[in-house]
């Protein structure tokens, strides 16, 4: 049976799809990470010429603007697409005017949102079973910092780029196995990752039309709905649109690989047997990123019941 498993955590809430033992969907929520989708905002037009807004804590693209609206005019938006996370260029959030009956307010956070798929959702908490790491959680956190996503027969590398996110197929054997079975590895990898927007899939090149349809089938049969999908071409390359909405789990992660490897160990402090550790060795960076974020100290210190110093080794 399946289950949403759902824990949260300093920095971050975690949920997890678990059917058999296995992850089908890992999402992370960060905090303080801007607007989420489905927010209603009141904003103020700042520049006409691009649709930039601005709301208390942030800013977002308009498109459209309402009609005859002119710069430093206020309006009511709504959050259609969250902040992406770029490497020096992040993109601001999509917004579109609210309709005039909708009322200020946040959008759904995760825990609502898993609520609201019908399937349970268990609470974890840190002095029970780690069910979330039986499940794979380590793995799939893995998978998303390093790209590297194995599967029986071949592998696939995962690289998450400003224009789309690629998977490179790589195995031996034949091909057209290989090909049909990276198609369903790929189809629950941007499930399991929540892999949005544009998706391009490098398959080994196919030799007749009849195994480039077999491997489109196979797209088709794994990955739910909805999405929009070219054929496989002569070079073995597909493409994939899904609406996005959110960032991806390897685009949160690799945006801040220091702050994802400090909250997950604060996850691990959390987890340990008491008494608490009076100190702790981390990495200079965990050490310096956890100094920055005492609230997160704190607050690990409230649930464990006891202040930890977190020290690095000696240059």
């Amino acid at each position: 049976m399946a289950e949403w498993l759902y824990e949260a955590g300093i920095g971050e809430n975690r949920a997890a799809l678990v059917s058999r033992g296995v992850i089908w969907k890992a999402r992370i929520e960060l905090e303080q990470s801007g607007p989420r989708h489905g927010a209603v905002l009141n904003a103020r037009l700042i520049d006409k010429s691009t649709g930039k807004v601005t709301f208390e804590g942030g800013e977002a693209l308009c498109d459209p603007l309402p009609q005859g609206i002119t710069q430093g005019a206020t309006l009511r938006v709504k959050i259609v697409r969250e902040a992406i996370p770029e490497a020096g260029r992040p993109k601001l959030p999509k917004a579109v005017p609210a309709g005039a009956d909708a009322l200020p307010g946040e959008g759904a956070d995760l825990r609502t949102r898993i609520t609201a798929s019908g399937v349970p959702v268990r609470m974890l908490r840190a002095h029970e079973t780690d069910l979330l790491e039986e499940a794979g959680w380590s793995e799939v956190l893995e998978e998303a910092v390093t790209g590297e996503i194995g599967f029986p027969g071949g592998a696939l590398r995962l690289s998450p780029t400003p224009a789309m996110a690629l998977f490179d197929v790589d195995g031996g054997g034949p091909l057209e196995p290989l090909a049909v079975a990276a198609a369903h590895a790929v189809a629950r990898a941007i499930e399991r990752h929540n892999i949005t927007g544009s998706i391009g899939i490098d398959f080994p090149t196919l030799a007749n039309k009849a195994a480039r349809q077999a491997v489109a089938e196979a797209i088709d049969a794994a990955l739910p709905q909805p999405f929009e999908r070219t054929t496989v071409n002569g070079f073995g390359f597909l493409q994939i649109v899904r609406r996005r909405t959110r960032p991806s789990l390897p685009e949160l992660l690799r945006a801040d690989p220091v702050g994802a490897e400090a909250r997950a160990e604060l996850r691990r402090i959390e987890r340990l047997p008491p008494p608490p550790p009076a100190t702790h060795m981390v990495t200079r960076r965990i050490a310096n990123r956890l100094a920055q974020r005492p609230e997160w100290t704190a607050e690990l210190a409230r649930r464990i019941g006891g202040a930890t110093l977190f020290v690095a080794p000696k240059e």
